[in-house]
């Protein structure tokens, strides 16, 4: 088992070594002129911090941007007036990029960020988009969820703190999202349940994300998606062909959870290069309906 602060070694032929700059923003050796802009876009309930295993691997390779959606993390939530959808999430990321001087990046997501990423390559902000386990592609609204254990957690915030310190009581919470809790660091697994019972704008997020689904008619020819979904999900099924924007490719992420960064952190950014590489870049692409 993994010490708080430690992870998983990367797989022989990891890409890359770049360390995690504190803006979010990853400093990687090549100069970052040659690097083209990447944002991460983390799940609901989630932080940016959750794709510190894969960060070093895509920084060589990319300017990695890594951002806290509204009301999640560090960030304020929208205007109480702006319903929270994956579109309004979206805009608000975007303005991000703009106030950076970033028009168009490469995005990956995860679950509730890849259907914001999607929405992004709408507007038109997305050189390319990479899902990971993307939510909203279901065929019609799931509805309210029955029951609300993070009502509990929030009651009992410093009980499940402290519990987050033992190995067995970690695992059993990671083991919902992730299927392989022994990689994650105590620290990593803390920060993301933690994440979740803090965030101001989970409720209005999950409402929208249950109210609404993403609609792939007339998504961007010139936009290419990438939807690969873990294997082993407990929160999410695959997606069916119609529910995918014309074109998409669709790869399934072996023996990985719905949180897969932790899991495979190599697996992941192999994905994500593949899929910001199909843009021209002469990197190499994984066959359709498989694993790289």
């Amino acid at each position: 088992m993994s010490g708080d602060g430690g992870g998983p070694r990367p797989r022989d032929g990891a890409l890359g070594d770049g360390a995690a700059a504190g803006d979010g923003t990853a400093a990687g050796p090549a100069d970052p002129g040659t690097r083209e802009p990447l944002l991460l876009i983390h799940g609901l309930g989630a932080a940016s911090h959750v794709w510190d295993p894969v960060v070093p691997l895509l920084s060589p390779h990319r300017e990695v941007i890594a951002l806290d959606m509204p009301g999640f993390g560090a960030a304020p939530p929208l205007p109480p007036a702006v319903e929270p959808t994956a579109a309004a999430l979206a805009g608000a990321l975007r303005d991000q990029l703009a106030a950076r001087g970033v028009e168009r990046a490469h995005v990956a997501g995860n679950s509730l960020g890849a259907w914001v990423g999607l929405e992004l390559g709408r507007m038109g902000a997305a050189r390319s988009v990479t899902c990971l386990s993307p939510a909203g592609l279901w065929r019609a609204p799931i509805g309210p969820r029955k029951g609300s254990g993070r009502r509990w957690a929030k009651r009992l915030r410093p009980l499940v703190s402290a519990a987050l310190w033992i190995g067995p009581v970690r695992d059993r919470a990671v083991a919902t999202f992730a299927a392989r809790p022994p990689n994650w660091p105590t620290r990593a697994a803390r920060e993301l349940v933690l994440a979740w019972i803090d965030a101001e704008g989970y409720d209005g997020a999950n409402k929208a994300m249950r109210e609404h689904i993403f609609d792939p008619a007339g998504y961007p020819a010139d936009v290419p998606v990438t939807i690969a979904w873990a294997e082993l999900d407990r929160q999410v099924g695959p997606p069916k062909p119609e529910r995918r924007p014309a074109g998409a490719r669709f790869l399934v992420l072996p023996e990985v959870g719905h949180v897969p960064m932790w899991d495979d952190p190599a697996l992941v950014a192999r994905v994500i290069l593949e899929g910001s590489g199909r843009v021209g870049s002469g990197e190499p692409i994984a066959s359709e309906g498989g694993a790289p």
